[in-house]
């Protein structure tokens, strides 16, 4: 008798909070289809709080929508610019919020993990990871924006993650 493979629907996010970026996959077996890529954008001019409240709510309305098996998401790196460090690590904390009420399953990945996993060099361009992420989902052009294809590759990397491995 043969194991039955499910399908799991994996969501990818690189947080921002100018741009989060968003990129949903469905997983087969090793098969990975691209469903949707995108940016949660806000206004530079709109109020900071209200600028996180907007992407706390688009981050719900996609968990809604694609009720995904894991979200792999991008840890914050340090910056060289520490304000904008602390404003992207408060919308990163708004992010995780709304996927832990949604009870969601997390990874979380640092850049030169995602740059490795990818390409095998942590020190691999965004160009470089971008076109793997399109070599490996078989697409036509890389996702747009650039925060879009980040989450994207995010979340091939979770998609092959090996609990094993890691310990």
């Amino acid at each position: 008798m043969s194991k039955q493979i499910k399908k799991q629907i994996i969501l990818g996010l690189d947080p921002g909070f100018a741009d989060t970026g968003f990129g949903v996959l469905e997983k087969n077996g090793n098969q990975l289809t691209f469903l949707e890529a995108g940016s949660i954008k806000t206004k530079a001019k709109t109020d900071f709080s209200e600028r996180l409240e907007i992407i706390y709510q688009e981050i719900n309305k996609l968990v809604l929508k694609w009720q995904p098996d894991l979200v792999a998401i991008e840890k914050l790196y340090f910056a060289r610019n520490v304000t904008n460090a602390l404003d992207v690590g408060q919308a990163r904390g708004v992010v995780l919020l709304a996927l832990i009420q949604n009870h969601c399953q997390i990874l979380e990945f640092t850049p030169l993990q995602i740059k490795q996993a990818l390409t095998g060099s942590g020190a691999a361009s965004k160009r470089q990871v971008g076109l793997m992420v399109k070599s490996l989902l078989k697409i036509k052009e890389v996702p747009k924006p650039d925060d879009a294809a980040d989450a994207v590759a995010t979340a091939i990397c979770g998609a092959f993650f090996n609990k094993r491995l890691s310990l």
